[in-house]
């Protein structure tokens, strides 16, 4: 995979290239590349797509110990990837977390779209009983140490209190090993990781919610149908708060939409680009 350096150290990405509109999709806590795979393989034809891998728990490289890893510093990093491949028009495309919420209204002009897909949002923060376990166990001395454990064996990592509450379909043993594997070898990462738990700001997505209205281009909420961490209700709000959003609900998925049912996903977003094509362009 290409690296780049950003001010919080270095970090992979995937880019398919080519010369078609621009998407960056935007994993969640614990994930990387991967959650995205199949969506990025079906849009590649007609994208380009890349796909940066956030240093919140599955990323391969520590940042810099004085890095701020916070919602509000993973949302900058967003950006500053975007703005030093100076990538422009593009549809930024959120699933899980919700940092790219925080750069409307802050550093957005680079988004020509935004799509928010089951993520955190207003005051469903930490989200879910997974959130909330996290949250408390980032407080613990040595509790996240413990917590990440149960990730050694599928079985518990498939539990409807943890990862498998946020899909639908079976969660290959591969895929948790790839996503927590860092996070069980490398004490810098586990650093980053909590560090993300501890200093996220609760209010923080909330607050942000006060922006949303000045995100006057295109908007599209995709939520998981059938998601108990991100409450249908929190995407209906959210879509509300943007003054040119559409909501829709992918059926057959939980959080993890992308992974649940890519080509639900892929067909809305292919509709919504063709829907709202940039000023002077196609799609």
């Amino acid at each position: 995979m290409p690296e780049i350096e950003l001010s919080a150290g270095t970090i992979d990405y995937e880019d398919t290239g080519g010369d078609g509109p621009v998407v960056v999709l935007a994993h969640g806590l614990g994930f990387d590349e991967s959650v995205w795979s199949e969506v990025t393989s079906d849009l590649r034809s007609d994208f380009r797509v890349l796909v940066p891998v956030l240093p919140i728990g599955s990323h391969r490289r520590p940042m810099r110990p004085d890095a701020d890893l916070s919602a509000h510093g993973i949302a900058a990093l967003l950006a500053e990837f975007m703005e030093r491949l100076d990538l422009r028009d593009v549809t930024l495309v959120q699933n899980d977390a919700g940092t790219a919420q925080l750069l409307v209204g802050v550093r957005d002009d680079r988004v020509a779209r935004l799509v928010l897909t089951s993520c955190e949002a207003l005051d469903n923060y930490p989200p879910g009983v997974q959130g909330r376990t996290l949250h408390r166990a980032s407080r613990i001395p040595g509790g996240l140490f413990l917590l990440l454990q149960s990730f050694r064996f599928p079985p518990l990592a498939r539990m409807r209190v943890s990862l498998g509450g946020m899909a639908k379909r079976r969660l290959p043993k591969e895929l948790i090993a790839r996503w927590y594997g860092p996070l069980l070898r490398s004490r810098e990462i586990r650093r980053d990781f909590a560090k993300f738990c501890r200093s996220t700001d609760p209010d923080c997505y909330r607050e942000a919610a006060a922006n949303l209205s000045s995100f006057t281009r295109p908007a599209l909420v995709a939520w998981g149908a059938e998601d108990r961490m991100m409450p249908s209700a929190t995407g209906r709000r959210l879509a509300q708060l943007l003054p040119n959003a559409r909501y829709v609900e992918v059926p057959d998925a939980r959080t993890l939409v992308p992974f649940d049912n890519p080509a639900g996903l892929t067909a809305e977003l292919r509709r919504f680009v063709e829907e709202h094509p940039l000023p002077g362009r196609g799609s």
